[in-house]
């Protein structure tokens, strides 16, 4: 039996997975992605250049690595993303401190796309929060044990991401339809080419951690501020990781409106240049791991604006036995993946009496 994507075609056929495009048009779509957690990417209509977009990228086979034991993939014309942003010191990263007995990941955001693909909404979830980890294999196919109380962000650390995808799943009750990984450096270096990414600060923002120095008012950052900014923590809100998400969420909305308002379709240079940074930032499944693949995906989320993207934190509230990590609302979270498993919004009510971080606003 063909097997079907979440929008009822057969891989290839529609919007979903393995889209490919015309051959001959030059196409820019956004992908909800990352850190900040959106890459621009140009690929159609490249030519000769293809190559070396296509030798930048390097996919993980999630699928075989996880098997059947998984949540139905329901046809409803949606499709669920996992993005992490790994916090692994290893290679050009160094810069950023030293590893502590792995790469972790440093962010985590479920991005559902509706049905339509005009709307998402992202659910970012906090690397300190306890769940019960599920038994999982890694890269090599050794079996790593499960845990209670584990931090989510440790399942990345002893299984690599297709541990991460099985506990998002294990969480949710929602089959991840791909994963996208994205790394400092990378991040770094799209920015950049992007032109950098325009925020507002309403106070100033000073972090000895992040090396950020921002006085209130209006900023262009680069590269190496944008990083700054999504990893700051302690000098906002309550000192969190749940502020430095409200940050982060903050700045994948300017992101996207940055991207929406560059014209790379006139600036051949700026579209290869973007395409380029873009693939080598990230790490994607094996069924995103060509440029045909990976634009085909984009050019379906292209029509998903700022204004169309819907983010929300987990409901969780601080571990009354430790303050330094936090645990899921039970009632709360399971409205949420409710939600997004029926392709609705998550409502309102969700999010009631749920730690927050106390960071909104700080960024516009």
């Amino acid at each position: 039996m063909t097997e079907q994507n979440k929008s009822g075609r057969i891989p290839g056929a529609g919007t979903g997975r393995r889209r490919k495009p015309p051959a001959a048009r030059r196409r820019t779509g956004v992908l909800l992605a990352g850190a900040a957690a959106v890459l621009v990417l140009a690929g159609a209509g490249l030519g000769s250049v293809y190559l070396r977009l296509d030798g930048n990228l390097q996919g993980v086979d999630i699928n075989a690595q996880l098997g059947g034991d998984r949540p139905d993939d329901l046809a409803n014309g949606s499709l669920d993303i996992l993005v992490l942003g790994s916090d692994s010191r290893a290679g050009d990263n160094a810069a950023y401190g030293t590893d502590e007995g792995g790469a972790r990941s440093d962010t985590a955001m479920v991005v559902h796309v509706h049905d339509g693909h005009t709307e998402a909404s992202v659910v970012s979830i906090p690397r300190d929060t306890l769940v019960t980890r599920p038994a999982c294999a890694d890269s090599t196919g050794t079996t790593v044990p499960g845990a209670r109380r584990a931090m989510f962000n440790t399942a990345y650390e002893v299984g690599g991401p297709a541990c991460a995808v099985k506990t998002v799943e294990a969480m949710s009750g929602i089959r991840m339809d791909h994963y996208i990984e994205v790394d400092f450096t990378g991040f770094k270096k799209l920015i950049d080419e992007l032109g950098g990414v325009q925020i507002t600060t309403t106070r100033a923002i000073k972090d000895t951690k992040s090396h950020l120095d921002l006085a209130p008012g209006t900023h262009t950052l680069d590269g190496e501020r944008s990083l700054a900014l999504v990893r700051t923590r302690k000098s906002v809100g309550d000192g969190s990781d749940l502020g430095r998400i409200q940050l982060q969420q903050a700045f994948m909305k300017a992101f996207l409106a940055q991207v929406r308002s560059v014209g790379v379709l006139t600036s051949p240079t700026k579209l290869l240049g973007l395409a380029d940074a873009a693939t080598k930032a990230i790490t994607p499944d094996s069924e995103l791991d060509s440029v045909k693949e990976l634009t085909g995906f984009a050019r379906g989320l292209s029509g998903i604006g700022a204004d169309q993207v819907h983010m929300i934190t987990l409901p969780v509230v601080y571990d009354p036995r430790d303050p330094n990590r936090v645990i899921p609302l039970e009632a709360r979270s399971q409205q949420v993946w409710a939600a997004l498993r029926a392709d609705r919004p998550v409502p309102a009510a969700a999010t009631r009496d749920a730690a927050t971080g106390k960071a909104d606003g700080v960024v516009r």
